[in-house]
């Protein structure tokens, strides 16, 4: 299975998120530190926001940070809501009725099983966990240098 890129930075936003210690972070800023464009993730914003995994606030000073603590995030939670299908196979799609064997395919069963392995190796891993070296990411990504050069509120 191959996740789609949304999903790839829903992770990516989620972990900036996580390394900047609940401060509120900027979709410029984010992006910048990806070389994103700004666009791509405010699209992807939008399913973060619905499913409580992110806040945003307006304003001015307004950004993003993480709508529940980064340990309660899993990577299926991410991927859950920004996935729009997991079908391995055309067996897997809604409408595939052309197969005799559909309801007993030993391929469709080895199949699910192997997807809901995925799923339960996702379920395991949090944002938490990959945000763990902090002081690392955060120079990666940018993060610290941002602060220095903020203007004083």
């Amino acid at each position: 299975m191959r996740l789609t890129r949304q999903t790839n930075y829903a992770i990516r936003i989620l972990m900036y998120c996580a390394a900047n210690d609940g401060q509120l972070s900027r979709i410029p800023e984010i992006a910048a530190a990806y070389s994103v464009s700004e666009l791509f993730l405010f699209k992807i914003l939008q399913p973060l926001v619905e499913n409580g995994l992110v806040k945003t606030v307006r304003g001015r000073h307004g950004g993003v940070r993480l709508g529940k603590p980064a340990e309660e995030i899993n990577l299926f939670d991410v991927v859950r809501v920004t996935e729009e299908s997991f079908a391995m196979a055309e067996c897997f799609e809604n409408d595939a009725t052309d197969c005799p064997l559909i309801d007993s395919c030993g391929l469709n069963s080895a199949l699910r099983e192997a997807l809901g392995a995925f799923f339960a190796v996702l379920e395991r891993h949090t944002i938490a966990e990959l945000a763990a070296k902090r002081p690392l990411m955060r120079d990666l990504l940018g993060i610290d240098q941002l602060e220095r050069h903020a203007p004083a509120a």
